[in-house]
């Protein structure tokens, strides 16, 4: 028997490594005999790069770069098993999670730490890219991560303009002649899963700005300032950023992956599941399992353990649902995707008791489950609950 374990984090409690150890630790309760593949997945967020490096046995690579505030940290980027494909999760350098709440402050927060990674990994010989995009501190366009790849934004005297999302209220010009040549030669594919435009009412700084720090009395400052930076991006390039699906993602950092690095936008799943090769590794599997902290309606929105689904469905593989908590009146959605959709959280198990021995309650869930669909003839009926 063969089983594939795919599953995302139960953030808060465990990385989705953790998860597939637990949930694999389980079925060889069963039986050692069993083959199991693990694949952690994830939706482009939190938690892609380290998947994607577990998935493909790849490495990670440590850079000193700065913070969204401007602080020497350290961070990490990956490369894939293929030794060929580097992953960098905006997180790591520009993420939200790098401030303590006191410290948000779109007018400074950059995303020049992200274009030093991207920098150091073309030093290092990388010509192809995944770019998570998710989690951001940030509201300024990108501009932060272009200026660390050589852009220079001036003022109408030809001088750079200051730092800051409000100097982009003097922009002028887009000087792009000394944008790191290797650029041209580099494929990005950036993992994102919104569409919203750059600026507006669904916009980067409406939509996004509140959780980075952005007043509701700032809204239509900041959202100007975006605007000034598509005008000019417009004028010189014939690129309409305005309402550009996607260029409003991660403060606007996809529009500046769009403009001036010709990123290539996918659902952050569907890159995952073809950079672990999940459709090769589903071929002649039993059942996939999977699972996330919660599930709900949203997870039939693009979250991971859907794309997951979607692809054991073509490879005529039932697929097992675990998550730590899910909502009990969209079971039946989830039920039209998946075989068996169970919790953690149960008439037996609280909250609290799954919130501190997730690892135990995965792995006891796991076997009971696994032990339901040996007595049932290696199989799942339609809807079965692990209890």
């Amino acid at each position: 028997m063969k089983v594939i374990i795919s599953p995302d984090s139960y953030k808060g409690t465990l990385s989705a490594i953790e998860v597939a150890d637990a949930m694999q630790a389980g079925i060889l309760d069963v039986n050692q005999s069993i083959e199991t593949i693990i694949l952690p997945v994830a939706d482009g967020g939190e938690g892609t790069l380290e998947s994607l490096v577990a998935s493909t046995d790849g490495q990670y690579i440590l850079q000193h770069v700065l913070d969204p505030l401007g602080r020497e940290i350290e961070a990490r980027y990956g490369v894939l098993g293929d030794n060929e494909t580097c992953v960098i999760e905006m997180a790591q350098a520009s993420g939200i999670m790098l401030l303590k709440d006191s410290e948000k402050n779109p007018e400074l927060a950059s995303t020049y730490g992200t274009g030093q990674l991207i920098k150091a990994a073309l030093d290092k010989g990388f010509r192809k890219f995944i770019i998570g995009i998710g989690g951001s501190a940030t509201n300024d366009a990108g501009i932060g991560m272009l200026n660390a790849l050589g852009l220079q934004l001036k003022k109408e005297d030809g001088t750079l303009i200051a730092d800051g999302v409000s100097a982009l209220l003097d922009l002028a010009s887009i000087d792009t002649s000394q944008l790191d040549s290797r650029l041209a030669e580099v494929k990005f594919i950036v993992a994102c899963d919104v569409d919203n435009p750059l600026i507006g009412e669904r916009g980067a700084t409406t939509i996004f700005g509140p959780q980075k720090g952005v007043k509701e009395h700032q809204m239509a400052y900041f959202d100007s300032c975006l605007k000034q930076f598509a005008d000019i991006v417009e004028q010189q390039f014939d690129i309409r950023l305005h309402d550009y699906k996607g260029a409003g993602a991660a403060g606007g950092m996809g529009g500046a992956l769009i403009a001036f690095l010709n990123g290539s936008f996918h659902a952050g799943i569907d890159i995952v599941i073809d950079a672990v090769q999940l459709k090769k590794h589903l071929e002649g599997a039993g059942f996939v399992m999977t699972g996330e902290g919660k599930s709900d309606r949203q997870t039939l929105h693009g979250k991971a353990p859907l794309g997951v689904a979607k692809a054991a469905k073509l490879a005529n593989a039932q697929t097992v649902l675990l998550s730590g908590a899910i909502d009990k009146n969209d079971k039946p959605e989830l039920l039209e995707y998946f075989t068996v959709v169970e919790s953690l959280v149960d008439e037996n198990i609280s909250v609290q008791q799954a919130m501190q021995e997730p690892y135990y309650f995965i792995r006891m869930k796991t076997k009971k489950m696994l032990e339901n669909y040996i007595q049932n003839g290696c199989k799942f009926g339609a809807g079965d609950d692990v209890y």
